[in-house]
């Protein structure tokens, strides 16, 4: 039986109903349950046919509306999109019914999935044509309804990324974005983590692509937007417990789906759309520590990392402007490269150990006579004065942050 000569195929005017349309349809041809799945693996359509062989897991995934996270099933998943036809796989558990599944696409770009419980029997050669007509006719539905939501959601993409640049006043924004009058807003990063694997193809979704599709699910009033690595997401009415939440849950859904690390900065409130730019550099300091550290938070407000975010911004003042840096540090650094001393590293363990010659002496595996005479030399040599608290602070930054 061929669907598109169906009397019970749908239109093509990409409805939520005829997506469910087209899943009874292939459901009376197989006997069996059929779901359509988006790539997050939630179920946009099932099967409602009297009589359909149905099992347990696929009421939850039903009733759920989202298909039970399990990593044998991501690998099931991984093998459907890479695969050009239908594919036959194993069952999971005692209780599961066999099961037969598609991959949704236009051309090349993968959209979800299509799966169906086998009948009674083995799924023929009727049974394989109709699951490919359905995957066909579904990319033709999600594609569709995709096409008008995408546009909006262009032009907020592009809206807030003029935003983030500083582009336009507080009431354009307000007026391009749509956000509610003195509404609290909320301002995410998103980005890999460094070392990450960096996975590409149909077996994986892109971060700005799968982010677009997760907040649109979780927060209405989303505006997200891409820029270089980062996914930005704003969220208009939301406190900082409850974007941190969401963050959370983000990083988690984020990171399973693409199987890559990430990290995520949650921005201070604020009430003033003008504010995106300054709340932009704050997102961006706080990943630009996390994505770096791999014992960093996976969720991070710029209080979790203030000081390595504060240490960053003087190691660039001292990068831009080489001649703030103290001349007698970069003579005993010379000094200690020339003759093999340590005494850039006595100096800075005696600071770090806040002045407790006992340990930093410990530390550098020396008698603390030989670490006070190094001291004392320092100032000798290169004109330290060890004694003043801002000449120890200075050289304590400079000493730990440049090399």
């Amino acid at each position: 039986m061929d669907l598109t000569d169906s009397p019970n195929a749908p239109g093509l005017g990409g409805t939520s109903e005829e997506l469910f349309a087209l899943a009874n349809a292939v459901a009376a041809v197989i006997g069996g349950s059929v779901a359509i799945e988006d790539l997050d693996h939630r179920v946009l359509a099932y099967s409602s046919v009297p009589g359909q062989r149905i099992d347990d897991l696929r009421r939850r995934g039903i009733l759920d509306r989202r298909v039970p996270d399990d990593p044998e099933q991501r690998r099931q998943y991984r093998e459907v999109l890479d695969a050009p036809g239908v594919v036959r796989l194993p069952v999971l558990s005692g209780d599961e019914l066999p099961r037969a599944a598609a991959a949704v696409r236009a051309g090349e770009l993968p959209l979800g999935t299509i799966w169906a419980i086998e009948g009674g029997t083995r799924l023929d050669a009727a049974g394989d044509r109709a699951l490919l007509d359905g995957a066909r006719l579904a990319a033709l539905h999600m594609l569709r309804r995709r096409s008008s939501a995408e546009l909006d959601l262009r032009a907020r993409e592009d809206s807030l990324r003029a935003a983030l640049r500083g582009d336009g006043s507080a009431q354009e924004i307000r007026c391009r974005l749509g956000l509610p009058e003195h509404a609290r807003l909320t301002l995410l990063g998103c980005a890999p983590a460094a070392g990450g694997p960096d996975r590409t193809g149909p077996a994986a979704v892109r971060l700005d692509a799968a982010a677009a599709r997760h907040w649109a699910a979780v927060h209405a009033e989303a505006a997200v937007a891409t820029v270089g690595r980062t996914v930005y997401a704003l969220l208009p009415r939301t406190g900082p417990d409850e974007a941190r939440r969401l963050a959370e849950q983000a990083v988690a859904a984020l990171g399973r789906t693409l199987d890559t690390p990430l990290r995520c900065a949650v921005g201070r409130p604020a009430d003033d759309p003008a504010e995106l730019p300054a709340l932009r550099a704050e997102v961006d300091d706080i990943l630009r520590v996390t994505t770096a550290d791999d014992r960093a938070p996976r969720v991070a407000a710029l209080g979790d990392v203030h000081a390595q975010v504060l240490l960053l911004h003087c190691a660039d003042a001292l990068d831009r402007r080489p001649r703030l840096r103290h001349p007698g540090i970069e003579a005993m650094r010379e000094h200690d490269r020339a003759r093999r001393t340590d005494y850039a590293a006595s100096v800075l363990a005696w600071l770090e150990a806040t002045g407790n010659v006992g340990e930093a002496a410990r530390r550098l595996s020396v008698h603390p006579n030989t670490l006070k005479y190094r001291l004392r030399r320092a100032h000798e040599l290169f004109g330290i004065d060890l004694e003043q608290p801002d000449v120890r602070l200075s050289c304590w930054l400079q000493l730990r942050l440049t090399g």
